[in-house]
């Protein structure tokens, strides 16, 4: 089974191929999606205080606000202001370990996709890049474009890697959870019907479909015919324990992610107690390093 539709939740590049069975791709998906909820979460978080910052701009050591000023705190471009360009930017850099903006016709672009081409002796080159539904036919150079790199390694791979474990570890507590709420039964039969009569056929249908919708409903009744008989042996009873249990193993994985990007968990699980502290720490260790890389960008540009 193909699943494209998942390569948008991963890298620009990132295409992966299940061939499994629905139960597996299941197990696949849930651990994509607690993953990705909190990476966005600690992204959204960092883009949200980022957007709160105000870019001020000077003119020979004097304060000014002019187009420059206006650009940085209004309105970047015709389709977006400048929280949703700060939002996309911070976004593109998290997600990507690298982020490309390029100035056309005066208005500032976050870029989708780009391929980079290093050097060591002269500047760095940047093609295909594209913007929405455009690809420039052009090469930029870092003299062009405004370049931001946010560590040498990608924590995002890194953190993804360690989810592999821990992740199969909450799919498992889930489907454990899962199948101690099911109903239980044994259904007993005489004789197996030949392949291909009618008896075989209606006896395949019985055991696949009508048992499940028997199973899965509130009030039902199933026909069965001679010879066979169903006994409820009823159901599990599962502690809350066991969901408060899930429900740690998730939060562990928004505490990894928030170490990851120098957040405070504290500040992503949403706890009151020692919000001050936190909130002191997330700026002092995450959000002015990453200020200070997108000013110093900007300036050496300017």
């Amino acid at each position: 089974m193909s699943t494209g539709w998942l390569s948008s939740i991963f890298t620009r590049k990132a295409r992966i191929t299940i061939d499994s069975t629905d139960e597996e791709i299941e197990s696949y998906c849930s651990e994509i999606y607690i993953r990705e909820m909190a990476f966005w979460n600690a992204v959204n978080t960092i883009a949200n205080a980022v957007s709160k910052c105000e870019f001020k701009t000077y003119t020979r050591g004097k304060e000014t606000k002019g187009p420059e000023y206006y650009l940085w705190n209004i309105e970047p471009n015709q389709n977006q202001n400048s929280s949703g360009f700060i939002h996309k930017l911070i976004a593109e850099l998290y997600r990507n370990n690298e982020c490309l903006v390029i100035e056309q016709s005066g208005k500032l672009l976050v870029a989708d996709s780009f391929t980079r081409t290093p050097y060591a002796l002269y500047p760095d080159t940047f093609t295909d890049v594209t913007i929405g539904d455009f690809t420039f036919n052009k090469t930029f150079t870092q003299s062009d474009v405004l370049y931001f790199k946010l560590s040498e390694r990608n924590m995002r791979e890194v953190i993804n890697a360690m989810y592999e474990s821990y992740a199969r570890l909450i799919t498992y507590s889930m489907k454990a959870y899962q199948k101690s709420r099911g109903t239980k039964g044994i259904f007993n039969y005489e004789t197996l019907p030949v392949a291909g009569t009618d008896e075989r056929k209606f006896f395949d249908e019985l055991i696949t479909k009508k048992f499940k919708t028997f199973m899965s409903s509130s009030d039902a009744i199933i026909p069965l015919g001679r010879g066979q008989s169903y006994t409820d042996i009823g159901s599990k009873t599962y502690s809350s324990e066991s969901t408060r249990d899930i429900r740690a193993m998730i939060d562990d994985i928004s505490d990894f992610t928030a170490k990851g990007f120098n957040i405070p968990p504290a500040l992503l699980r949403g706890d009151i107690q020692g919000t001050s502290d936190a909130v002191d720490q997330f700026l002092t260790f995450c959000i002015d390093p990453l200020a200070d890389m997108i000013q110093e960008e900007i300036n050496r540009k300017g």
